[in-house]
């Protein structure tokens, strides 16, 4: 973990989906982000994914459904420096912990909230998914060959990218305000929002003239200089070669010199046969062949790896970017700081509950609360 936000805490109200990950990234960075996870969790065991999604958390169990619950979250909520929530619009306001009741009670809470339409607008309070809001925003169309309907993404592009760091960013940016201002905001992060603001360089090409609507009729999506090859051994590898020089420099490496000078590289004209000799090429060896050619040169190529293998491969293990120490594959924080010996290292996720006495202690809640956690009838 880094210490970068040490004396941050964060409130987490345990969900699905980006939230989860935007603490997980708030704790990496040093923060002390407490989840506060469902009655009755701490009665299962811990899955992976919890161990993933919770890393250098702290968890403590509440009933939420419970007036004394609901009265504990306040209490404590009111102690933090942000909150963060996943809940459909309205929700949170059921529970009573809605940004409103949090603010009687500490006017610089910063209060995060995530969900994929927005907190307004026509569909806010309909269901949806990553590949929905991406389709909605006009992030997904690009996503696919000419011809065919859209690819769906990895999550990582709606709920991650457009939404976790997006929350993250906003909690981080509401949280400095707050130092100068002494006052708190609502953050309203929104998958759509987010994956549409995540398209602003795609959408610099399209005014500029340099991507089309017409899919795979861009150099982004149809040069067959700038896409994934398989090769003789059915892995694949990748090419970037945007640039006039390393065109000419995976050209050069290639052989192809003769056959497809600098002129041909935006000439639409020559790509269905330079595709065709690009694939006959990579085709005719294995990607580590291709690897010992390429990798490492300017042509900018990389090998298309598999999580497992990207933990092995030497650039990535020079970096610590990967680790199996606690039994599965997890990647290590990002991004590292310079100043902070612990930046790029990761901490163990808590079981459910594992805090619960701790944190409401250190916190110094009140008569009502500690009897009624004495009583185990709130967690």
């Amino acid at each position: 973990m880094s210490a970068i936000l040490s004396g941050v805490t964060i409130l987490e109200l345990a969900g699905i989906g980006p939230v989860p990950f935007c603490g997980t990234l708030l704790a990496d960075l040093g923060a002390d982000v407490i989840v506060i996870e469902r009655a009755g969790a701490a009665n299962r065991s811990q899955d992976v994914a919890a161990r993933l999604m919770n890393r250098g958390k702290r968890s403590l169990t509440l009933d939420l459904k419970s007036g004394e619950g609901v009265e504990i979250a306040l209490e404590l909520g009111a102690k933090c420096d942000a909150l963060i929530e996943g809940m459909r619009p309205g929700v949170a306001e059921r529970l009573g912990l809605g940004p409103e009741a949090f603010r009687e009670l500490n006017p610089r809470m910063v209060y995060g909230r995530m969900t994929g339409w927005g907190q307004s607008g026509p569909l806010a309070t309909a269901a949806g998914h990553d590949l929905n809001y991406l389709a909605l925003s006009g992030a997904a169309w690009f996503a696919g060959t000419a011809g065919m309907p859209p690819v769906p993404p990895p999550t990582l592009v709606g709920d991650l990218g457009g939404g976790a760091m997006y929350l993250a960013v906003g909690v981080l940016a509401a949280l400095l305000n707050a130092r100068s201002t002494g006052i708190g905001q609502v953050v309203d992060a929104a998958i759509v929002d987010g994956a549409a603001h995540l398209s602003t360089l795609l959408l610099s090409l399209r005014a500029a003239g340099q991507l089309s609507d017409e899919r795979g009729r861009s150099w982004i999506d149809g040069s067959p200089w700038y896409r994934c090859y398989p090769c003789k051994d059915g892995k694949f590898i990748s090419v970037g070669a945007l640039e006039p020089q390393f065109f000419g420099t995976l050209m050069r490496l290639l052989d192809l010199e003769a056959e497809f000078g600098p002129s041909t590289q935006f000439d639409r004209s020559t790509w269905p046969r330079m595709e065709q000799r690009l694939a006959e090429i990579f085709a005719s060896a294995t990607r580590d062949t291709w690897c010992d050619r390429l990798e490492g040169t300017d042509a900018c190529f990389a090998p298309v790896l598999t999580p497992g293998e990207a933990a092995g491969h030497p650039h990535n293990v020079a970096r610590g970017i990967y680790s199996s120490s606690r039994g599965f594959l997890e990647a290590a924080p990002a991004p590292r700081f310079s100043g902070d010996a612990r930046s790029g290292k990761a901490r163990e996720a808590p079981l459910p509950g594992a805090h619960t006495i701790e944190i409401l202690q250190e916190q110094g809640l009140s008569d009502l609360a500690m009897e009624a956690l004495r009583n185990k009838s709130v967690i």
